[in-house]
């Protein structure tokens, strides 16, 4: 199945039916008066995750998703049926926005999250609502609204943990066959990876973290070079970043430290929020170095960087060898991520909590304090209001 991670549809609501302006002609029912029902509800749209679809390709040949429209209103106070609601099922982690000025609708950041995407049209109602004692017979009925029509922008931004970095041919995809269960295709030429692969990492029988190959980065990927910038939104999501550097490149030629800062430079111009986040460097392929150079060529490369280095691993994909401190230490780094997202969100919770516990008080006071006002004297006879 193809990979497909943006497309523009088009979802139609329903327009509700009618209302019916008839009166009752029966054998035995001399004044029937009127009868007219109502007509049906529009249908709705809606949208839900399902971790099940991994892909908006059932979005990208059918553009204009329709609801059903709401049945006429009938006589003998028949009502119209309701327009039948449709469900559009999408990935999890995909950003819906409108597709003319591109605000954010909605996040389905979670399976199962449904969300309204196209409110149907009230259906219109029928003359038994418009019968008084003076109006017994009205001709006057409503017509249904019109189903709400929206174009929107979908985008896909796979839900990740840790993503990876690189050029291509740096092993992104060896390392995470080395430490997932996923199987992305590997070769011995460039952009073998040509779609985002995710696989988790089970370090525990309750620890665990999902991490995010995607298609190498070259430079000039800002201007559209090799596949450009389109996946990088799939590292949006990410607590942390793995750079994986190549120091035995094929290239006599090739300088990794330059290449490493062409990496860099393409991640601050697609987003400075994803160049701040927490970034690793991966130093791998080292079984094609010598035991004794290796720690010469890991320190002339921190030398020739000139970009923070915050902490560095070096490994040998191919063999495993260092993955597992490697994997043991992101372990460790998301877990003290989780606690301190649960205790931000702890504290913002009890600091909600007390500005309505005050607004509570302050209400409370209020009302004591309008029933503590004394009532007006009004104490006046009949007598004396008549002479006023």
């Amino acid at each position: 199945m193809k990979f497909f991670d943006e497309a523009r549809i088009e979802v139609i609501a329903g327009d509700g039916g009618d209302g019916a302006a008839t009166f009752r002609r029966e054998k035995y029912v001399p004044r029937g008066g009127p009868s007219g029902g109502d007509g049906g509800r529009g249908g709705s749209v809606h949208a839900l995750a399902d971790r099940n679809i991994n892909t908006l390709i059932d979005y990208r040949y059918t553009r204009i998703f329709r609801a059903g429209r709401g049945e006429n209103g009938g006589s003998r106070d028949c009502y119209g049926k309701g327009g039948g609601d449709i469900v559009l099922r999408f990935p999890v982690g995909t950003v819906i926005g409108d597709g003319d000025n591109g605000e954010p609708i909605a996040d389905l950041d979670e399976d199962g999250k449904k969300v309204l995407l196209a409110s149907g049209g009230r259906g219109g109602l029928g003359n038994l609502h418009f019968k008084s004692s003076t109006n017994r017979a009205p001709r006057k009925r409503t017509l249904g609204q019109e189903g709400e029509r929206r174009k929107l922008h979908l985008e896909l931004k796979v839900l990740a943990d840790v993503g990876l970095l690189g050029l291509p041919n740096a092993g992104k995809s060896t390392f995470i066959r080395a430490v997932s269960a996923a199987r992305p295709k590997v070769a011995d030429y460039p952009f073998t990876t040509l779609a985002p692969n995710l696989g988790v990492v089970r370090t525990a029988e309750q620890r665990s973290f999902v991490i995010a190959d995607i298609p190498g980065l070259i430079e000039g990927a800002a201007e559209g070079a090799g596949l450009g910038h389109q996946f990088l939104r799939h590292l949006q999501r990410t607590h942390l970043l793995l750079h994986l550097v190549d120091l035995a490149p094929f290239d006599p030629e090739a300088d990794p430290a330059r290449d490493a800062r062409t990496i860099v430079a393409e991640l601050r111009k697609y987003d400075e929020n994803l160049f701040a986040k927490p970034r690793w460097l991966v130093f791998n392929k080292l079984d094609l170095i010598e035991t004794g150079e290796r720690a010469a060529r890991i320190r002339a490369f921190l030398d020739a960087c000139d970009f923070p280095v915050e902490r560095f691993f070096d490994i040998s994909a191919i063999d495993g060898k260092g993955c597992e401190a490697l994997v043991f230490a992101v372990q460790d780094f998301l877990d003290g991520e989780r606690e301190r997202i649960e205790t931000e969100l702890a504290r913002r919770q009890a600091a909600e909590r007390e500005r309505l516990a005050a607004i509570e008080t302050i209400r409370a006071a209020d009302a004591r304090a309008w029933q503590e006002i004394p009532p007006k004297d009004e104490d006046f006879d009949d007598d004396s209001a008549e002479a006023r």
